[in-house]
């Protein structure tokens, strides 16, 4: 008793079992931290196990030590002392010795294949693979999305955790009721968007976007087919200003303006898809001004606006697809005719491709073979020369329709295009104008602008093989209904294509 380093209440067997998970717990802290110092990139799970979870545990055991020392302690003033003795291992008995080898041996191992089997357990957490394949349906959606996205060389937890313990703490959170709702079939279909916990831009897309450097202007030209039966071809091209960012390097209006470098933008939404905004409020951060702005159609008692939170407009609010994109049926169909993998000479493809595609179907098996079977008979029936001569271009333009389905498409989470819009731009989806209408409007008279080239200016527009060119900008002319007026998603999203 003399020769122990520690009172004698300290030894007791639910003080070893502490020290055990102590112990443990604490080298798995620092073979983890070892690990984190060691790796080219920061993972966002390494910080979560080796500082949140694994100290728990460590936590856990100091109780159970305290514990077991406080009812040792008891015991011994009692009265009922007895000393405890470990069993004396003679190791000059060939059987004992045996089976303390036997022990150690198959306790190293255990533990060296245990610690390589959580490690590749924690690496197959942080993988796109563990987001999208184990809640396979209801996942299936994004998970396919975001192979085919420009986004799909970053891994879901850069975006949707990001750097640090605390974010990912909140993530987990929510992912307990996600499990619970994968597990129960309780899960939403669709599951809903946009995201309401997502972290905020500046801490995901800002770590490699730098909003400082978002200045110029950029050249996209679109090629579009009619739905008549020549596939009448139209071009347009403009300059896209993305601008916004460094007064240094020129003006600071343009598209990017939004960010907020010199201005912040809190807007109220008054449904879950932040679509009907009736309040914007716009802080300029160079002298503090405010300036609120009422949508004038939108009716809306600002008695009630403390019952609404406010959001700080971030990238999120335009670019809210940015690794999740559900392609457009006419937009992917343009695409593959301008690129020649859909023969443009197959009379009414576009139309046909876009009215298969367009129709409901229960699954993929059954829209795929359906898509095949509408194609294939509208040209038996309707152009049967055609379709004896050019049956290996019908053939290839129905595995890019399918293709473009199997992309855009799934019947098992009602998931298609119309349910995901893509806020970037206006032709699909309200985007620009859910607050540039022409009726947002200042108490000094302030409107925000509706005008088309405050955002990009058309440059060239060829429609009927006619070709105009200026470099000062042309007026849109749509290229089947010469006189429209109305917002561009009033038609596309209703299917007029």
């Amino acid at each position: 008793m003399k020769n122990k380093k520690l009172p004698q209440y300290f030894y007791n067997p639910i003080t070893l079992i502490g020290v055990s998970i102590a112990s443990v717990s604490f080298g798995l802290i620092l073979f983890l931290m070892m690990l984190d110092m060691l790796a080219k990139e920061s993972k966002p799970y390494v910080g979560i196990i080796a500082f949140i979870i694994l100290p728990v545990f460590l936590i856990i055991g100091l109780i159970i030590i305290a514990v077991g020392a406080f009812k040792e302690r008891k015991r011994i003033k009692s009265g009922k002392f007895e000393e405890r003795r470990l069993p004396v291992l003679d190791l000059n008995d060939t059987q004992k010795r045996r089976a303390v080898i036997i022990f150690s041996v198959g306790t190293i191992v255990l533990l060296m294949f245990s610690a390589f089997g959580s490690f590749k357990a924690y690496e197959y957490t942080e993988t796109d693979e563990f987001c999208g394949t184990v809640c396979h349906t209801p996942m299936e959606p994004e998970f396919v999305a975001y192979q085919n996205s420009p986004h799909a060389r970053v891994g879901c937890v850069n975006c949707h955790i990001g750097s640090g313990a605390d974010w990912f703490v909140k993530s987990k959170i929510t992912g307990a009721y996600q499990f619970y709702s994968v597990l129960f079939n309780k899960y939403s279909r669709p599951i809903p968007t946009p995201i309401e916990n997502l972290r905020p831009a500046a801490g995901t897309c800002e770590q490699c976007h730098w909003p400082q450097n978002f200045f110029s202007e950029k050249k996209v030209e679109y090629n579009y087919f009619l739905s008549d039966e020549n596939n009448t071809r139209s071009e347009l091209t403009m300059l896209l200003k993305v601008g916004g960012g460094n007064s240094e390097f020129g003006n600071t209006s343009g598209i990017h303006w939004h960010m907020d470098i010199k201005n912040e933008i809190y807007y109220l939404a008054l449904d879950r898809e932040r679509n009907i905004i009736p309040y914007v409020k716009v802080r300029s951060l160079e002298d503090g001004k405010e300036t609120i702005f009422r949508n004038r159609t939108i009716p809306f008692d600002e008695k009630d606006l403390d019952k609404h939170e406010l959001r700080k407009s971030d990238c999120i609010d335009c670019h809210n697809r940015p690794a999740h994109i559900f392609n457009q049926p006419d937009k992917m169909v343009n695409e593959f005719m301008a690129e020649g993998v859909i023969d443009v000479n197959l009379p009414f493809i576009k139309s046909i491709a876009v009215g298969a595609l367009e129709k409901p179907y229960s699954n993929k098996k059954i829209a795929n073979d359906s898509i095949r079977i509408l194609i294939t008979e509208f040209y038996q029936n309707n152009y049967p020369e055609i379709y004896s001569t050019k049956k290996a271009e019908i053939e290839k333009a129905i595995s890019y329709i399918q293709r473009i389905y199997d992309r855009n498409y799934f019947p098992s989470m009602l998931v298609s295009w119309r349910k995901y819009p893509n806020n970037i731009g206006h032709t699909y989806a309200v985007g620009c104008f859910r607050c540039h209408d022409g009726n947002m409007v200042s108490d000094e008279g302030k409107v925000v602008s509706n005008d088309c080239n405050i955002c990009h200016t058309m440059i060239s527009q060829t429609i009927d093989n006619v070709r105009q060119v200026s470099l000062d900008g042309l007026e849109f002319i749509h290229p089947s209904r010469k006189d429209i007026k109305q917002l561009c998603s009033d038609c596309h999203v209703k299917g007029g294509y």
